[in-house]
């Protein structure tokens, strides 16, 4: 049998306090525990110049336990939001 046992996922978010709310809001989840965190700040530049700077969230979700899984969730489904 196929467990899920984590998964990484990166999120762009434009500031950092969207960043930190992004991520409280993520640690709420009943679905799975997040095991790990971090941001960091991106920048695109051209001739030296920064034309856009935004965050990268990444998150590590743990849903099960590899050693001895429950398999409650076999799969994640991703889908669009419409806006």
């Amino acid at each position: 049998m196929t467990h899920l046992i984590k998964t990484t996922e990166q999120y762009r978010c434009d500031t950092e306090a969207e960043a930190k709310a992004f991520i409280e809001q993520q640690k709420k989840s009943n679905l799975y525990e997040v095991a790990k965190y971090s941001s960091e700040v991106k920048q695109l530049k051209a001739k030296g110049e920064i034309v856009d700077e935004w965050m990268r969230v990444t998150i590590v979700k743990q849903f099960d336990s590899e050693k001895e899984p429950i398999g409650s969730i076999k799969n994640v489904s991703y889908e669009e939001d419409e806006e």
